[in-house]
């Protein structure tokens, strides 16, 4: 193990930011470059190296998370590295963007702060870009078999690479203009700054993954044609059908999808635009949803100037610590202050729109809302706690209902769907259809991006097997398996 008595030596630290008024000025990452490697190694030691690890289980991916906390302690960056890339394809994602569910997990947390394995893990892989230890694997030889994968999100980037390594000839189709898919429009350039995807497909492109961008699968190819040019197809498409809200007043101008709001804000970073088409710039901006894309909506509106920023969330705020039913290791729901919310900003829990009220040109101006409880396992409005707060700009963050079916994608595959809408599959996640695969949000529906990578890996086993009898690549996951929560 790393040091038998690190964590008693040393409490937790992680990551500094910078300053809130240095940070919203600029569209970089919000940490200290170089602040987390002075103290990582103490960090990396506190880990006990358990008897039962049961990070590993946190963790869909399996990670090897006492192994690469003992390198990392002793400052063996490049067997950390290996270590770290043996279950998971892009920890500089992961160790950015994943919620960490294996710190919930982990054993030192029942009485303290937990290790910071998010923070390790990132620190592992940064150091081995800047040591050039991540190299592009090509496969030995080729198998003469093709594969099609749609999507080029974490789901459909693991499985391609993994598939391609494997020595398939692999095409990665993406509707939009650049690959990446939520991690390149929808996480904001604070969270990821996009030169980490830029040089992962850099990697792949040299492995000998090809890209097609600006092609839509059911639009632009008809997918059963697509079927018959592959031995085998992937669909990694994400659940991208925004959940709505249908209430009076949703028809007024100013009132936005988040993920018709967070792209543009991308595409000015990318050079696409001078200055976003639709900006929070001095205007009262109310952000619908409590959960992670809520918190990019309230940091964007932040750095394009917003007047004022509110945040609504229809439940009860979470408490602090673990609520009795959320025993550890499970993954708890508590109140989380993320970076945009030390920015600025109210958020108000318990409440309901009832209605948006316009000017005379149709552009929303307040938003109407009541406060409601729990009534017999019932969401109830409360009565006299209705109230009317500005609103010129409002984004819509609710989640998501499933896949895509207006362009065509699962009628032309003719793809059965589950109870929940989501792509259905089997054991091996091969859809219905002989040949066709999904991986991912599309057939777990709304998920975390460590959940993506994972099955984008399970997948590519299943594919592998199926083109060509037996495949030795990791599954980490199985099609059933959730998240370890209550």
């Amino acid at each position: 193990m790393a040091d038998p008595k690190g964590f008693l030596n040393h409490g937790r630290e992680v990551a500094q930011t910078r300053p809130v008024g240095e940070r919203v000025q600029d569209w970089n990452e919000v940490y200290v470059p170089g602040s987390l490697l002075p103290i990582i190694s103490k960090q990396a030691s506190r880990c006990m190296d358990c008897g039962i690890p049961f990070c590993h289980n946190g963790c869909p991916l399996g990670n090897l998370i006492p192994e690469w906390n003992d390198y990392a302690y002793r400052e063996d960056w490049s067997a950390a590295s290996e270590r770290l890339h043996a279950t998971n394809n892009f920890p500089e994602f992961t160790g950015r963007l994943c919620p960490a569910p294996c710190e919930a997990a982990c054993v030192l947390g029942i009485n303290q702060p937990a290790v910071t394995i998010k923070n390790v893990e990132v620190s592992i892989i940064d150091k081995a870009w800047d040591a050039n230890d991540v190299k592009p694997q090509a496969p030995e030889r080729l198998s003469g078999k093709t594969v099609a994968v749609i999507g080029s999100g974490p789901a459909g980037l693991a499985a391609a690479q993994q598939l391609t390594r494997a020595g398939h000839t692999v095409a990665v189709y993406e509707r939009a203009d650049r690959i990446g898919g939520l991690l390149r429009y929808g996480i904001p350039e604070f969270k990821m700054e996009k030169r980490h995807i830029n040089r992962r497909i850099e990697q792949m492109r040299a492995e000998g993954t090809k890209f097609r961008t600006g092609v839509e699968i059911g639009r632009d190819i008809d997918a059963a044609k697509l079927r018959r040019r592959y031995d085998a197809v992937v669909i990694a498409a994400g659940s991208t059908t925004a959940r709505d809200l249908p209430v009076p007043g949703r028809e007024l101008k100013g009132i936005y999808q988040a993920m018709e709001y967070l792209p543009l804000a991308n595409k000015v970073q990318e050079g696409d635009y001078v200055t976003t088409p639709v900006s929070a710039e001095g205007k009262h901006v109310v952000v619908i949803g409590g959960g992670d894309t809520g918190a990019d909506c309230v940091g964007t509106a932040h750095r394009q100037g917003a007047a004022s920023v509110t945040q609504l969330e229809i439940m009860p705020k979470p408490g602090e610590e673990r609520a009795p039913h959320q025993p550890w290791p499970t993954f708890p729901m508590l109140y989380k202050v993320t970076s945009a919310h030390e920015e600025g900003g109210e958020r108000v829990y318990a409440v309901n729109t009832t209605h948006f009220e316009g000017d005379e040109d149709g552009n929303v101006q307040f938003l109407h809302l009541v406060e409601v409880e729990f009534i017999e396992g019932k969401l109830t409005p409360k009565p006299g706690t209705e109230r009317k707060i500005p609103a010129q700009l409002v984004t819509l963050a609710m989640g998501f209902t499933g896949t895509d079916r207006e362009n065509g994608l699962v009628d032309q595959f003719a793809l059965e769907l589950d109870e929940r809408g989501n792509i259905a599959r089997d054991g091996e996640f091969q859809t219905n259809v002989t040949g066709v695969f999904v991986a991912g949000d599309a057939g777990r529906g709304q998920s975390l991006i460590v959940w993506a990578i994972a099955e984008g890996r399970s997948a590519a086993r299943g594919v592998d097997r199926f083109l060509t009898g037996a495949s030795d690549l990791p599954a980490p996951i199985r099609p059933t398996d959730r998240a370890l929560t209550v």
